[in-house]
């Protein structure tokens, strides 16, 4: 199969569609990049001062174990 298959109700309307592996597989890459570009956009919205990996893993693990 190398083409997008389309199912439909009993009226023609597309209900549901079937991809090849390969596009499905790009368009959840594709989704993760955008999610990582919203976050980025949205740190960087804040104009907080950044700060070091190493101190923000630090005090995601410290909220984790409380």
């Amino acid at each position: 199969m190398s083409a997008t298959t389309f199912i439909t109700d009993e009226k023609g309307k597309k209900i549901s569609a079937v991809l090849p592996i390969q596009l499905y597989q790009r368009l959840l890459e594709e989704l993760e990049e955008l999610k990582d570009i919203r976050a980025y956009d949205k740190a960087k919205a804040k104009k907080e001062k950044p700060i070091p990996l190493r101190d923000a893993i630090r005090e995601r693990r410290k909220r984790q174990k409380a």
